[in-house]
């Protein structure tokens, strides 16, 4: 499985994400939307809206929180094959 991970380092719900990917140690790579030239504009590009974190699992795009209530947990867990672990 092939995970990326659009984030910012001032974006909190993004550090639940990482914490979370990495307490389930799956492998991901990062992508600074502020530290990579173009980043930005492929998250819009791809979402319709400047939103992250943005997860993308072999290809399709994810976006692991909804505002106002944070991480999605189980769905994420559940698209990243987890749901019986939590």
């Amino acid at each position: 499985m092939q995970i990326l991970l659009y984030s910012a380092p001032w974006c909190g719900d993004c550090r639940q994400a990482k914490r979370f990917l990495d307490q389930h140690q799956i492998a991901y790579t990062e992508i600074n939307i502020e530290a990579t030239p173009g980043a930005a504009q492929e998250v819009i590009r791809q979402t319709g809206k400047r939103a992250i974190p943005q997860l993308v699992i072999d290809g399709v795009w994810f976006q692991p929180y909804r505002p106002g209530e944070g991480l999605l947990y189980e769905e994420l867990a559940e698209r990243l094959g987890l749901a019986a672990s939590l």
